[in-house]
């Protein structure tokens, strides 16, 4: 099951900044929002490669962003084998080290291991990258199918990971 995330408060993060790249993971942090609010991850007859939930989570991030002066893209990633950051191709990172280049931060919404992969990607870029969620545990959930073609998750539980010691 995927890993539930709660939202970190990224404002002192980018604090004196112009410009941040919000660097999404597809999965975890789309099947998070989308249960939050309680509406389908995917409705693959209105648009099989796009969360709206998340998308709406995506557009209301850059407008926070916005009213603190700090111009904010999304770096897509819209194929299925894009959507896990830890997973992602030499050339996926390539192309997010690039599109760094053009910002002073990159925020990412995922796991540590997401943070790990974008970390590495734009090192030689001078970006900051500032953590935008926080990993709370592992979604223990029902798969649902709903008419006409949702996907969603119901009866979600939220089991929390054990810390190695």
């Amino acid at each position: 099951m995927p890993i539930h995330f709660s939202d970190l408060d990224v404002a002192s993060g980018v604090a004196g900044l112009k410009s941040a790249l919000i660097v999404p993971c597809n999965l975890c942090p789309a099947v998070t929002v989308s249960v939050r609010e309680k509406k389908p991850f995917l409705r693959l007859f209105r648009n099989p490669l796009k969360s709206l939930p998340f998308e709406g989570y995506l557009q209301a991030l850059q407008a926070r962003l916005r009213e603190r002066g700090v111009q904010a893209d999304v770096f897509k990633s819209t194929l299925y084998h894009h959507w896990f950051m830890c997973m992602w191709t030499s050339r996926k990172r390539r192309q997010l080290q690039e599109s760094a280049k053009k910002y002073d931060a990159v925020i990412v919404l995922g796991c540590e291991s997401a943070t790990e992969t974008a970390r590495k990607a734009v090192e030689s870029t001078g970006c900051r990258v500032i953590d935008a969620m926080k990993v709370t545990g592992i979604m223990n959930a029902e798969l649902s199918f709903g008419l006409p073609a949702d996907i969603s998750f119901r009866n979600c539980t939220v089991v929390p990971i054990a810390t190695v010691r």
